[in-house]
């Protein structure tokens, strides 16, 4: 099954509800930088499209930097824990690496290849949100690899 086959239509959606300190700020994020299809919303939360997965953004204030639990030591890099996100396509990949660049984004792991040459070779990227809520995306060249062993 490729990544564009393994759409909502064939897995059930998944829901996550993260926190966020500003909803406007998320709202600007989630939307114009990563480009999602905005859903339902109110005054304090926002439901996303993250690929016919449901994503709400909640306003709930408090502290940024309490959102990254710890890290994990992952090919030679602390990953932030904990994290969410998608597999996309090589191609998009880069495309949103560019968007996120474009928008200032600080990296906490900058686009690059993880486990090259191995099995579950990939492309990853970690960040930020506003609310400091850890995100990481990333790419198969062959997406048989996503769960070799």
């Amino acid at each position: 099954m490729t990544t564009d086959e393994a759409t909502a239509t064939t897995l059930p959606p998944f829901h996550l509800a993260i926190p966020v300190v500003d909803i406007e700020a998320a709202r600007d994020f989630y939307g114009k930088v990563l480009g999602f299809p905005r859903g339902r919303s109110d005054e304090k939360w926002t439901d996303w499209n993250v690929r016919g997965h449901q994503v709400v953004t909640h306003e709930v204030g408090g502290d940024p930097d309490a959102n990254v639990r710890g890290t994990n030591p992952v090919d030679g890099h602390q990953v932030p824990v904990p994290h969410f996100g998608l597999v996309l396509s090589v191609e998009e990949f880069q495309e949103l690496a560019g968007r996120l660049r474009a928008a200032d984004t600080q990296f906490v792991i900058e686009p690059y290849v993880r486990f090259e040459g191995e099995t579950g070779e990939q492309w990853t990227m970690f960040f930020l949100d506003p609310s400091g809520n850890a995100l990481e995306f990333k790419a198969f060249r062959n997406i048989d690899q996503l769960f070799a062993v």
